[in-house]
């Protein structure tokens, strides 16, 4: 039987990996936070194989403490902000022979986690980073369809969000940390910055119609030319579904762009309660493309659109896939290696939409 800890495990994400995990015959649920009252209310729900356990847990304070009294085989850390976090909680887990996962997007806190490979591996453990839509779906993408090219030089995609879905404020915080701030990507070969919220356009989707989709920080910009050499650019953008929500983002992200507005996080509760009031106007349906160009194997020109639809508001159940794929293949002992990395390389393509399935999700490639 592992134990398997869940930091926010009654949060927009913990919940579905908990109710996930607890399907596990050898898996123990463990649902942890700082509200005992959330926790509890969230395990008398889930029919579990195995008995939900309860804790809190506080990772600012004595966490190493509550760790040990707990004494797991795995932690997943959903608690984000990831952006404005150290390694801590991974440092701990480290130093307890604890496997660690969090579903991090910061770019640099993901692209950062080799530095922790060496004490991983002394202790035995897998420390895995971006177990999340970025970059874990996004390089399964990537590896599986690279094959079809000689040469892969550019990944164009981003996601548009459902305006009926689940929006915590830790995401929101996330978002509004790097409107307008300078992004550091690659394009035409050459590394340059462009703007968070910035280089507005707009995307028809398949079953969605036209949205408008703005620049967004993400791990792979990082990540992605040293894994994929050929690539010469590589464009990641987020977009909301009601288009004046997104356009007013847009010009607030010119103001912090100039100087006008410092910074848009402080008044992240505020702008979420906000957004809310317009739920009315929007659905449950949201989306996910990429557009990889090349040269296809005999040298001529080659491009692929993989592109994914999520309604009925299952679209933030996406990102949680990666976290409950690798608590599953470490409670099996599928997973042999042992260190501290991205999560890229892990999951397959395959691996990842099978996981998908039950869900009203669907995805095509053209």
């Amino acid at each position: 039987m592992k134990r398997v800890l869940i930091i926010g495990g009654y949060g927009n994400f913990g919940w579905f990996i908990a109710k996930s995990l607890a399907q596990e015959k050898n898996i123990r649920v463990i649902i942890a936070g700082r509200s005992l009252e959330k926790a509890k209310r969230l395990a008398a729900t889930i029919d579990a194989v195995n008995d939900v356990e309860v804790c809190y847990t506080d990772i600012n304070q004595k966490f190493s403490e509550a760790l040990s009294s707990i004494a797991p085989h795995i932690v997943i850390h959903t608690s984000g902000p990831f952006q404005s976090q150290g390694y801590d909680v991974a440092n701990i887990c480290i130093d307890q022979g604890i496997h660690y996962i969090d579903l991090a997007d910061g770019r640099d806190f993901v692209a950062g986690i080799g530095e922790l490979d060496g004490q991983a591996k002394k202790n035995d453990v897998l420390v895995v980073s971006g177990a999340s839509s970025v970059p874990c779906l996004t390089a399964a993408l990537v590896d599986y369809y690279k094959g079809e090219f000689s040469i892969l030089e550019v990944l164009d995609y981003g996601i548009t969000t459902a305006q009926k879905t689940a929006r915590g404020l830790a995401t929101t915080e996330a978002i509004l940390g790097y409107v307008g701030k300078p992004i550091k990507t690659l394009i035409e070969g050459e590394w340059c910055h462009v703007f968070g919220w910035q280089g507005l356009r707009a995307r028809k989707y398949r079953m969605l119609g036209r949205r408008f989709l703005a620049y967004c920080d993400v791990p792979d910009l990082a990540l992605f030319p040293k894994r994929y050499p050929g690539l010469k650019t590589i464009r990641f953008y987020a977009g909301l579904e009601i288009s004046f929500i997104h356009l007013t983002l847009w010009m607030l992200s010119g103001m912090v762009r100039i100087g006008g507005i410092r910074n848009l996080e402080k008044v992240a509760p505020l702008m979420l309660r906000i957004s809310h009031l317009f739920d009315f106007l929007g659905t449950d349906t949201s989306a996910f493309h990429m557009t990889l160009s090349g040269k296809g194997r005999a040298g001529a020109a080659k491009s692929i659109t993989f592109e994914l639809t999520a309604r009925s508001g299952d679209g933030p159940y996406i990102p949680t896939m990666p976290a409950i794929l690798m608590a599953k293949k470490l409670a099996n002992d599928d997973v042999k290696v042992r260190g501290a990395f991205p999560c890229v390389g892990f999951i397959t393509r395959d691996e990842y939409l099978g996981a998908l399935e039950g869900l009203d999700i669907s995805w095509y490639s053209t």
